[in-house]
């Protein structure tokens, strides 16, 4: 009877297991993504903290809600270099994306993953889909940038990031 008894501990086990959060995934630091995207230019961070006139043109021209007027912005002799993070399903999806000179995005990288699916959103091609996108192109997913089945919601927040990102830049650096 004894062995019979720990059977009736497997489905709590599972259950648990099933709910237990997502490790979270350290693919790149800030550094390491800064280096990826502009090699060994300066960066120099550009202390951004936006008005409340800002943030309100900025959600009016992306339709994306800003979460923090606090921008985490560098400034490299070509571009520039913004760390930023969204909400995935659950948890924190914390990214990069570096714009050239003209506001056109140079690349997007993931930082760190916690979600327990969906990060296939840092596969290369699916990131490069937003390479040379600036102010004002459509970025809508499902039209412009193709979602991944299984990632839908990482993707949807990950292209809403990326467009707040570019109304940031059209609305707070751009006119400096």
């Amino acid at each position: 009877m004894r062995g019979h008894g720990a059977w009736l501990w497997l489905p709590p086990l599972a259950a648990v297991a099933a709910y237990a959060p997502a490790q979270a995934v350290v693919y790149l630091t800030v550094e390491q993504a800064q280096k990826e995207m502009f090699g060994d230019e300066a960066l120099t961070s550009l202390p951004l903290v936006l008005s409340a006139a800002q943030i309100a043109a900025i959600e009016r021209d992306s339709g994306v809600k800003v979460a923090s007027p606090i921008v985490r912005v560098w400034k490299a002799p070509s571009g520039y270099f913004f760390a930023d993070a969204v909400i995935g399903k659950h948890d924190l999806i914390e990214y990069a994306v570096g714009l050239d000179a003209n506001g056109r995005v140079r690349g997007v990288e993931i930082l760190e993953y916690r979600e327990a699916y969906g990060g296939e959103v840092r596969n290369a091609a699916w990131r490069a889909q937003f390479d040379g996108k600036r102010h004002g192109d459509a970025l809508r997913l499902g039209e412009d940038i193709q979602g991944i089945s299984g990632a839908t919601l990482s993707c949807q927040h990950l292209t809403d990031g990326i467009r707040r990102l570019l109304a940031t830049y059209a609305v707070a650096i751009a006119p400096r």
